[in-house]
């Protein structure tokens, strides 16, 4: 199983994944509710997807928070 593929990716996935639990979504509800894949969401909680800036607006939209939360610690 690979690891995350930077620091950066690890700690926005981490961002991702604590903002996702906050907000009360398990990991496929949060992944239908975005439009994306169960398993592309995991791989970027776990830091080993880069993700393109509009992936960030469409989880940060669906979280409803602004994109820079999701950067926090970069």
């Amino acid at each position: 199983m690979p690891g995350p593929i930077s620091k950066e990716a690890k700690v926005f996935g981490d961002n991702l994944r604590a903002a996702r639990k906050a907000a009360g979504f398990s990991q496929e509800a949060f992944a239908y509710h975005c439009g994306l894949d169960r398993s592309y969401v995991g791989q970027v909680e776990r830091g080993e997807k880069n993700v393109t800036l509009r992936t960030i607006v469409v989880l940060a939209d669906a979280l409803d928070a602004k994109p820079a939360k999701l950067l926090d610690g970069l």
